[in-house]
């Protein structure tokens, strides 16, 4: 009982010196906001749930290995710890956030499309792909921008949320992104050219 009127940083306090239960209830109390954040993300429950773990994982590393200093401020700094952790998981491997339906095939590849024979299909797919590698060329910054708004359908108020800036830099990002983008594809058929 006593617990639940604590705040996080009592609770962190009293974890740090050995009482377990305080983080449970820290757990309990931020599993919601901290959850629904990864998965808005990367609407994807299984990499969500990992993601989950994976934050408090070194949420506890840190607190047991003495290296908090967020006082009075410990959902931000989860929060933060879980926003990197996401931008790590499409960095390595994942690259960009794809959609698959419960059977694992890409649902882009066999959405049937109004007139759409089976070669116009392959073609979106290739562009979807050349898009996915133009992406990956961007600045940090700019792609986290077009992957949460492209990809996650993110609005510019959400993005500047997630990412801490205002809605303007937000914007600014995606505009400088596809200008990028544009200097990309002039670059690429230069060079196609030239072949």
């Amino acid at each position: 009982m006593l617990t639940k009127v604590l705040t996080d940083q009592e609770l962190v306090d009293r974890y740090i010196a050995g009482h377990e239960q305080a983080f449970e209830t820290l757990l309990h109390r931020h599993k919601r906001k901290v959850w629904s954040h990864i998965y808005l993300m990367v609407r994807d429950r299984e990499a969500t749930e990992d993601l989950f773990q994976e934050t408090f994982i070194k949420v506890v590393n840190t607190l047991k290995g003495g290296r908090y200093n967020e006082e009075g401020k410990f959902l931000p700094w989860v929060m933060r710890i879980a926003h990197n952790l996401v931008i790590d998981h499409f960095r390595r491997g994942k690259k960009m956030p794809t959609v698959r339906s419960h059977d694992d095939h890409d649902v882009f590849a066999t959405i049937a499309q109004p007139g759409q024979n089976v070669e116009q299909r392959m073609v979106n797919v290739q562009i979807d792909e050349d898009v996915r590698k133009l992406i990956e060329h961007l600045p940090e910054e700019q792609r986290e921008v077009v992957v949460m708004r492209t990809y996650l359908g993110m609005s510019f108020k959400e993005i500047a949320e997630h990412t801490g800036v205002s809605i303007n830099t937000a914007l600014g990002r995606m505009r400088y992104a596809l200008i990028n983008m544009r200097k990309l594809i002039r670059k690429h058929e230069m060079q196609m050219h030239r072949a």
